[in-house]
């Protein structure tokens, strides 16, 4: 049981840095745009806030600088996509590889530098329930935020006239803006809202998974949740249970290669890249099995708009 405990508060705590870019992409992408730029922005906001925490020695001032940054990092690529109507995904592509360049140089200086991160909570007689207790009651105050922020973004997307617009700009803009709805607007709005979910996933990683920075340190978890996304059919309870599974099977690949036996024998590169391959099969799979139109994407996914 102890074991099974302990599985679920790793699984849970390795996925939130996915799972709170998975929702800001998820966003993005209802509206309409692909932002293929999610690994730089991550980037980006580990670093910032990394320093930011550092230099200040406040991890509160730390996840703000990873947000600010995401968003500023989002609004090149909104003002490049959506104003200037540059190819998405080209804009996208170098908005990463920028972001990998920018982070390797702020962070020069930092890395190695110590830093105490998040501790989790201890709340009074819950915490210490036998087995529920670390499952549901131990968790870093960023993991109980996630979760609010996923029912915000569920009553917003399902429950909202705000979100029922946003949802109609990503199917067919032309329809939306000729009912009076500012797309451009409402696009930009929410490339910013992914560049802030962007950056506060990656500032997670640094000051609360691994409270350190190092060069590239999101190990492409930005093009994780891309895939994710598709992965989920533009659903968010499909992408957290995505995102779950991703950090199940990172955790268990770390958990086999302790195990003795045949599975020894295995090269440790198989375990490292099984993650990633879960990822792909699960891909394949929603692409075969798919049949019917909520399946689909948004019918205007990528496509630039342009004012008559």
């Amino acid at each position: 049981m102890e074991l099974i405990s302990a599985i679920v508060f790793v699984t849970i705590t390795s996925s939130i840095a996915i799972l709170l870019a998975g929702l800001g992409e998820l966003i993005v992408e209802k509206s309409g745009v692909l932002n293929l730029g999610i690994e730089g922005m991550m980037l980006v906001g580990s670093v910032c806030g990394f320093v930011a925490s550092v230099v200040s020695g406040s991890l509160m001032v730390g996840f703000l600088a990873g947000i600010i940054s995401g968003i500023l990092m989002a609004s090149i690529f909104g003002i490049l996509s959506v104003i200037l109507l540059v190819n998405q995904v080209a804009a996208g592509l170098a908005l990463s590889i920028f972001g990998v360049g920018l982070s390797a140089f702020i962070g020069l200086k930092y890395i190695g530098s110590p830093l105490q991160g998040l501790e989790n909570l201890h709340i009074p007689y819950l915490s210490d329930l036998p087995f529920i207790g670390k499952m549901l009651f131990s968790y870093d105050i960023m993991v109980y935020v996630s979760i609010v922020i996923v029912i915000v973004i569920y009553y917003f997307l399902y429950r909202s006239r705000a979100g029922l617009i946003l949802t109609a700009v990503g199917n067919n803009h032309h329809s939306a803006y000729s009912q009076g709805y500012h797309v451009q607007k409402i696009r930009f709005l929410a490339i910013l809202f992914g560049g802030a979910m962007a950056g506060l996933g990656g500032a997670y990683l640094s000051l609360v998974y691994t409270p350190l920075w190092s060069e590239n340190m999101t190990a492409g978890k930005g093009w994780i949740v891309l895939a994710l996304v598709v992965f989920s059919t533009w659903r968010l309870g499909r992408l957290l249970v995505g995102t779950l599974l991703f950090g199940f099977v990172g955790i268990m690949q770390l958990f086999l290669q302790d195990v003795g036996g045949i599975i020894k024998d295995i090269p440790i590169e198989f375990f490292a890249m099984a993650p990633y391959m879960a990822t792909i099969i699960a891909l394949i799979a929603i692409s075969i099995f798919k049949k019917n139109s909520s399946n689909r994407a948004p019918a205007d996914l990528g496509i630039s708009f342009k004012p008559y």
